[in-house]
């Protein structure tokens, strides 16, 4: 990728960045400023993204460039991520009226631990992403793409969906709501389906994948599966 190049996906992605993150507190502001959890989160969530933003623009612009793509090749994963969108914001329509109708209470420690949680889940996914420069959106292997075994992926083959569901567990206790819990416990079954159809994918295009496996036996809970 050339310099113009570069330049042009960073401003991009920054662009998109301060789109998000300005969206969602204008958002916060004009419906709910006195949601102290919602502003937690939103800390939580966009400060750390800031950097880890300017980290891979700095360091692996082409990694940026990947995790622009969205169009999946593989029908089976195209459904998930629908399903996975649908859920997403249900979820938050459902946290909504909790917060509206107060059906929840929960008490500010546990608001605490479950942005901790959030933030460990993101440095999961952070710490894989650096690892692997080849974690795409989607599913698909590149020419040059080889079989990553080291840092989070020597212990489990899939850490960026270990990071990616602890987000989604303790993203509707950060924001106040236990109705949001089992809702947002669907994303689990879903990415169970996205790890099989991807080890599939990857087991048959990317050499070397298969050995992969066999060294390291468990997918996303260290011990467990």
């Amino acid at each position: 990728m050339d310099e113009k190049r570069k330049d042009v996906l960073r401003q991009s992605m920054f662009i998109r960045f301060g789109i998000s993150a300005l969206a969602a507190a204008a958002l916060l502001y004009f419906f709910a400023r006195d949601y102290w959890q919602g502003w937690l989160y939103w800390i939580v969530l966009f400060v750390p993204m800031f950097f880890v933003v300017l980290y891979f623009s700095n360091r692996d612009p082409d990694f940026l460039e990947r995790r622009t793509r969205y169009k999946e090749k593989e029908r089976e994963q195209a459904s998930i991520v629908v399903a996975g969108t649908v859920i997403m914001l249900v979820g938050l329509a459902i946290i909504g009226l909790d917060r509206y109708y107060s059906w929840s209470t929960v008490p500010p420690i546990a608001v605490i631990v479950a942005n901790a949680v959030s933030f460990i889940g993101y440095s999961i996914i952070f710490l894989t992403f650096r690892e692997n420069g080849y974690a795409s959106h989607i599913i698909e292997v590149e020419k040059s793409q080889k079989v990553i075994s080291s840092g989070p992926y020597a212990i489990i083959r899939h850490p960026m969906y270990l990071g990616y569901i602890l987000m989604m567990l303790s993203m509707p206790v950060a924001l106040g709501s236990w109705v949001g819990v089992p809702f947002y416990s669907l994303h689990i079954p879903l990415i169970i389906a996205r790890i099989l159809n991807e080890e599939k994918v990857l087991s048959r295009d990317l050499p070397g994948y298969v050995e992969y496996c066999v060294r390291t036996r468990h997918r996303l809970v260290p011990g467990i599966w």
